[in-house]
């Protein structure tokens, strides 16, 4: 949703007055409800800072819903006389009322309720692009909308995960976990590369005891021209997230992990040195964003399996002990999530069929820096997605593709064939130029398409990758359903 923003001027003689007007919609053109969402908090988006205080008249149609306390909805603030009047104060730069669902259609049924804005009661307000929203009590897929990922700013303290068909976001402090485990037929483990935690394997080792910092290794490790005799020489390699000595960190497109997969043989499964990245700062810092923050320390963990269960054992670098805890997959996600220094299981991901797009935060490539502005797809529960490229500049010329606009591409433009389910990272941080210069910009060659895993189509686009005083970490998104 792009809001009017129209600039009015008056002049006389040599004087000239600008006026900028205050234009007010919904954020979004529909919402539903699952069968579980009791309320939904409906947001009014402005276009300007508010000069002033003020009140918005909205009104509704209800269509076979009906209004009060003992019925199908209410709201507050309270709509029982047919509208609602929702106040802001000078500053705000949206208001927004809320909608309760007080019981659920029965089966077969279908109730719904419009909201539109009627009337702002500041002289130079107007009422324009999503001027109208449709709420249905019974589950459908959004039309599309604007998203603005709450990813935290500069220090990009959020991981995001969003589903387009309800629109909900989920996000998770990137601290609060390391590792993740697979619910999937395969055995794998997962690193949280938002904190740029990376693994590498001894080789030489299957008992944590053994290990230490003070450990060597006979025969020493080789790598090219390089000899590694001890932890503390490894460890230097290790942390960086890059591949000093070897690919430490999961790959960026999913296609591997740095932790091998776990054997069902027992001695198979060795010790794993693990960094444990970097703490996420207080606030901002010297550039344009603030990732990292004081280290995090090292671990050294194994995994064996029993039976279809993780079996996780681990320490810090220097303990002489170990603890050990079972995991269980949980089908319903994707991987189940663990925080070492925590000694507990987290919850990280939605169910893996109740998110499309994940704003992963700070992202350690295999081979590469660390990205802030990362998106991935949900590739292991069924999303699939591609790239549509309008144009590309090169040595000065511009080639323009026989591709439709994004504003033209229809739900018959789809290519089934182009749509990826394996390589998660298609959105990647190639969406906006990189951050060389004082103020980031979003490409405008390229939009995505998406196919969630109940088979709804999307077309999106970005729109946003800073606020308006430039500062990163406030990406935005508006997407379509297509039909």
């Amino acid at each position: 949703m792009l809001l009017l923003f129209i600039i009015t001027g008056c002049s006389s003689d040599d004087d000239a007055t600008v006026t900028q007007e205050f234009a007010v919609a919904f954020e979004n053109p529909s919402v539903s409800f699952s069968t579980t969402d009791e309320n939904k908090e409906i947001k009014i988006v402005f276009s300007s800072t508010a000069q002033e205080a003020g009140t918005l008249t909205i009104k509704y149609t209800a269509n076979k819903a009906v209004y009060g306390a003992n019925a199908d909805f209410t709201t507050v603030p309270s709509g029982e006389t047919g509208s609602l009047t929702v106040n802001f104060k000078q500053g705000d730069k949206g208001a927004v009322f809320t909608l309760n669902k007080l019981r659920n259609p029965i089966e077969g049924e279908t109730k719904t309720v419009s909201f539109s804005i009627e009337k702002v009661s500041i002289a130079n307000g107007l009422i324009s692009g999503n001027t109208d929203i449709a709420v249905s009590f019974t589950e459908t897929p959004a039309t599309g909308g604007t998203i603005a990922p709450e990813v935290g700013g500069v220090t990009y303290p959020n991981q995001i995960y969003i589903d387009l068909s309800t629109q909900k976001t989920t996000a998770v402090r990137r601290d609060t976990w390391e590792i993740a485990f697979h619910s999937g037929t395969e055995n794998k483990v997962f690193l949280n590369s938002s904190l740029t935690v990376t693994a590498a394997e001894l080789s030489q080792f299957t008992d944590l005891n053994a290990v230490t910092s003070a450990t060597t290794f006979s025969p020493a490790l080789t790598f090219g021209d390089v000899t590694v005799n001890n932890i503390e020489e490894y460890k230097v390699g290790v942390k960086q997230s890059y591949s000093m000595y070897g690919p430490y960190a999961d790959h960026r497109d999913g296609s591997a992990t740095a932790i091998t997969p776990v054997s069902s043989t027992e001695m198979d499964n060795k010790v794993y040195l693990v960094y444990m990245g970097n703490t996420i700062p207080n606030g901002p810092g010297p550039r344009s964003i603030n990732i990292s923050g004081d280290e995090r320390g090292w671990y050294k963990i194994r995994v064996l399996m029993d039976g279809n269960d993780y079996k996780l054992q681990y320490a810090e670098l220097e303990a002489n002990t170990f603890k050990e805890v079972t995991i269980s997959k949980q089908p319903e996600v994707n991987v189940v999530a663990f925080s070492l220094t925590n000694n507990t299981t987290v919850p990280v991901e939605p169910s893996k069929e109740d998110w499309d797009l994940n704003f992963a935060g700070v992202y350690g490539g295999e081979n590469g820096p660390t990205y802030s502005d990362y998106v991935l797809h949900n590739t292991l529960g069924g999303t699939g997605l591609y790239q549509v490229t309008t144009y590309k500049v090169k040595d000065g010329v511009t080639t323009t593709f026989d591709v439709p606009s994004y504003k033209e591409f229809r739900l018959s433009d789809v290519n089934e064939e182009s749509l990826d389910y394996s390589k998660r990272n298609i959105i990647g941080s190639g969406w906006r130029n990189p951050f060389a210069g004082p103020v980031a910009i979003v490409k405008d060659d390229r939009y995505f398409v998406l196919k969630d895993v109940t088979g709804n189509y999307y077309k999106l686009r970005f729109t946003a990758v800073v606020n308006e005083s430039n500062e990163r970490g406030y990406p935005q998104f508006e997407y379509t359903l297509l039909q």
